[in-house]
């Protein structure tokens, strides 16, 4: 047999092995049985069809997480290097740069738990248990602001959570309200000579990187008389000294591990975390448009004030210093970075 016939055979059997319908004509294979199609038959439907029972709660999901996903998608769902971010991107998907999640996109809440169910975690797919499945999902909803840290999933709750986009869809009907594209008879007629780029698509927030600090020069700005009574290095006297320009460089690139959640600047949007222009000495909680953990609200019921000593200590160790806060991030390790972070944030108003 030549090679170029034992090419052609050995295609005839590829298309043979790939397209079932023909198993039985040409005597290949077999039908497969029950169980057999059972182990395939995963995938939960919109309306929980194949959703099996079983339930996990937030708590438990945040240690499941953590284990078995984090490494990945952040301790807090924001995501790690290019690994998708499963949190944040509320108000994001009329943006050039859209952040679309579980909880700014995602409409169906079945189909995070089939996905999750059935894919994950990488490299050790279908390994986690239903209860398991149940607790990441209530526990990426939480990262989501979705549902409360006292929600526990179940099957028979599932369809009572109401996704935030679940209205953001339409029915693909481009079957029949398009079809005059392709039916009736094409224009043939005064078509364009030549072919311009009229517009190209941007990507932001890739490069350049953004440079964001407010340049201070410090010979245009003077330092304010201390104020009678004043003590030295008194809190009036740190507010309205001269921010200096190195400490502020020094600050944006310390902010860069900060960046995944938090944006400074003109424009900045809330993400996993809010925005945070004018955070240096505002009351905690405070800034509009983003849904605080019940921690720092009751941090900010109690009169709360982003002072240097209590960003500083925050900054140090965020979940030390907040017992239920969702500040995922372990803390900064050394305390001229975070005196150069807090310099940083002051650069964009206090």
């Amino acid at each position: 047999m030549s090679k170029y016939h034992k090419l052609f055979a050995a295609s005839a059997l590829g298309l043979c092995l790939a397209v079932p319908a023909f198993a039985g004509s040409l005597g290949l294979g077999r039908p497969a049985l029950p169980e057999e199609i059972a182990a395939w038959d995963l995938d939960v439907a919109p309306d929980v069809t194949g959703l099996p029972e079983g339930s996990g709660d937030v708590f438990t999901g945040e240690e499941v997480f953590a284990e078995h996903c984090a490494v990945c998608h952040g301790d807090f769902a924001e995501g790690v290097g290019n690994w998708p971010k499963l949190a944040g991107g509320e108000g994001t998907l009329a943006d050039k740069d859209p952040l679309k999640t579980v909880g700014s996109y995602w409409p169906y809440l079945s189909t995070v738990w089939d996905y999750v169910n059935r894919s994950m975690p990488f490299g050790n797919a279908q390994s986690l248990e239903p209860d398991e499945v149940y607790a990441i999902v209530a526990y990426i909803l939480y990262s989501n602001d979705i549902v409360d840290d006292e929600f526990t999933l179940t099957h028979e709750n599932f369809l009572e959570v109401d996704m935030p986009n679940a209205d953001g869809f339409i029915v693909d009907d481009r079957e029949t309200a398009e079809a005059h594209f392709w039916m009736d008879e094409p224009c043939m007629e005064d078509c364009k000579e030549n072919v311009e780029i009229a517009m190209r698509a941007a990507v932001l927030d890739v490069t350049p990187e953004e440079t964001g600090a407010v340049e201070v020069q410090a010979s245009e700005q003077e330092a304010p008389a201390k104020s009678e009574g004043a003590s030295e290095g008194s809190a009036e006297v740190k507010d309205t000294a001269v921010l200096d320009p190195e400490m502020i460089e020094s600050g944006e690139k310390v902010f860069k591990k900060c960046k995944s959640c938090h944006q400074v600047g003109e424009g900045a949007k809330h993400r996993t975390g809010p925005a945070l222009n004018g955070i240096a000495g505002a009351t905690a909680g405070a800034i509009e448009g983003f849904k605080y953990s019940k921690a720092m609200k009751a941090a900010a019921e109690e009169g709360l004030v982003w002072t240097d000593e209590e960003l500083a200590a925050f900054l140090a160790k965020p979940k030390a210093y907040m017992k239920g806060t969702r500040m995922s991030f372990a803390g900064l390790g050394k305390q001229d970075e975070i005196d150069a972070v807090i310099v940083y944030l002051k650069s964009f108003g206090s």
